[in-house]
């Protein structure tokens, strides 16, 4: 059976000094990959005492698992040590690079290591790459016990990968590295590079830098250390640290989860009132390098779902914020948008807009198409006017206050729902109070045309004409 060293790895083995001999570099993230669980920085809460992944080492419980985080949080190291731990047979997919013929020959490595009765861990990184089929591929053998399945994925699994694979899997979900764990990282490896001190400044900067990420922190080291070494240095200041960097934007995935999750943030920034935050998240998808258009279609949309009549210049005014941004383009027209965010910030809030326009359609969907009562129908030939359409109707401007107290605009024999109620906070407090003034005048007009009707009904007098 033939292998493909690029898509299968070797058992995990420790790097030994017939590669330094050899001339071999091997780079400082993969040097300092922790051996032992002892070893691992970050991820208390699943590798803590009592914790779920230290529960399953502690009690050599086997099990297949989905590993979702973001990059450079230890989703292979951790798949490797649960390998060395179960003495088991180890063999790393790329998904990127594999196929379903790979997971074949991942198979039959699998039953020639059940053979020789030694369990098999296949781990597939970056799982969310493979497609349906190539995710089924693996279930009967998952299934079977033939493997142990781990996947790694910075996607969210609910979304990227199959509900049949992932009902037989336990999801973990690994968080980014703190400042303070990057910080130890950088000592450990910074001791792994000659010894080399760093100021409490630099290294709070260089821990900053990696942004969560443990193999951009070792990157970042080796070029640092290399500037160190380079100018016969022994400590790591500021300035140095500066000069060795380049500058990179902070990480930022516009089509993964990150993407969504930091305009979830924006958005419940401005719901919350909290235009410092909203700020904050706004400037962090620029610097990301989100489309502004697509910052100023967000903003429009909460103009309405969580203002909407409370300000009605909300609406208003981020829709002149995005006009001006078309206009300026960047960066002199994403001062319109900081504008649009911190006035929708700091705007009284209401959803009953929102929820409005979801009880409408949930009324239409419990009552069906009613037909249009005959006085709202259009009159616009005289085959129309016959049949009665628009008889009855009673045009509102002709009648005191611009309102035909009592009349009714629902279909017949549907009652009339409310479905828009405002709240008592901005202009909506105003509306509150003009609907229930009409509600009162519609229940007046109705009251008297049932006292009336039983008189007309005895003296054989037709009602009053309503005015059209």
């Amino acid at each position: 059976m033939s292998q493909t060293p690029s898509l299968f790895d070797p058992e995990p083995a420790e790097p030994g000094p017939d590669a330094a001999r050899s001339g071999t570099v091997i780079p400082l993230a993969e040097r300092l990959r922790p051996r032992t669980l002892a070893d691992v920085v970050g991820q208390a809460h699943l590798l803590g005492p009592g914790k779920p992944l230290r529960l399953a080492f502690d009690t050599r419980r086997l099990h297949s698992m989905i590993l979702w985080g973001p990059p450079g949080v230890g989703k292979t190291t951790l798949a490797r040590l649960i390998a060395k731990q179960f003495d088991a047979h180890f063999i790393a997919i790329s998904a990127v690079l594999a196929g379903v013929k790979e997971i074949r020959e991942a198979v039959l490595q699998a039953e020639a290591a059940r053979a020789n009765g030694r369990p098999t861990l296949v781990f597939v990184d970056e799982v969310h790459r493979f497609n349906k089929s190539q995710q089924d591929a693996f279930l009967p053998h998952v299934e079977s016990g033939l493997f142990t399945f781990i996947g790694a994925t910075t996607e969210n699994p609910s979304f990227e990968v199959n509900s049949a694979l992932l009902s037989r899997a336990t999801v973990y979900v690994l968080q980014s590295l703190s400042g303070e764990e990057l910080q130890a990282l950088a000592e450990r490896g910074l001791a792994a590079s000659g010894g080399l001190r760093i100021e409490p400044d630099a290294l709070a900067l260089l821990a900053a830098h990696a942004d969560g990420d443990a193999r951009r922190l070792f990157n970042a080291v080796e070029a640092v250390a290399a500037a160190a070494q380079g100018s016969a240095r022994d400590t790591i200041d500021l300035a140095l640290l500066e000069a060795a960097l380049t500058e990179s934007l902070r990480r930022y995935d516009k089509g993964g989860d990150q993407f969504y999750d930091v305009i979830s943030a924006l958005h419940k920034s401005v719901r919350g009132s909290d235009p410092d935050a909203a700020l904050y998240w706004m400037a962090r998808m620029l610097d990301g390098g989100v489309d502004p258009l697509y910052i100023g279609r967000r903003l429009i949309r909460m103009a309405s779902e969580d203002i909407g009549l409370a300000d009605p210049r909300a609406l208003g005014h981020t829709l002149d914020a995005v006009a001006a941004f078309e206009r300026l383009g960047s960066p002199e027209g994403e001062l319109a948008l900081v504008q649009a965010v911190l006035y929708l910030a700091i705007a009284p809030k209401s959803n009953a807009v929102y929820r409005a326009a979801g009880e409408a359609r949930r009324f239409v969907r419990e009552h069906g198409t009613a037909p249009v009562p005959m006085h709202l129908r259009n009159a616009p030939t005289k085959l129309m006017k016959q049949i009665g359409a628009s008889e009855g109707y009673r045009y509102a401007h002709d009648e005191a206050g611009a309102f035909a107290a009592g009349e009714r605009y629902f279909p017949e024999g549907l009652p009339e729902a409310r479905l828009y109620r405002p709240t008592d906070r901005g202009q909506e407090a105003r509306i509150a109070e003009r609907m229930a003034e009409l509600q009162r005048l519609n229940r007046q007009a109705r009251a008297a045309a049932s006292a009336e009707e039983p008189a007309h009904r005895e003296s054989g007098a037709k009602p009053p004409t309503p005015r059209t």
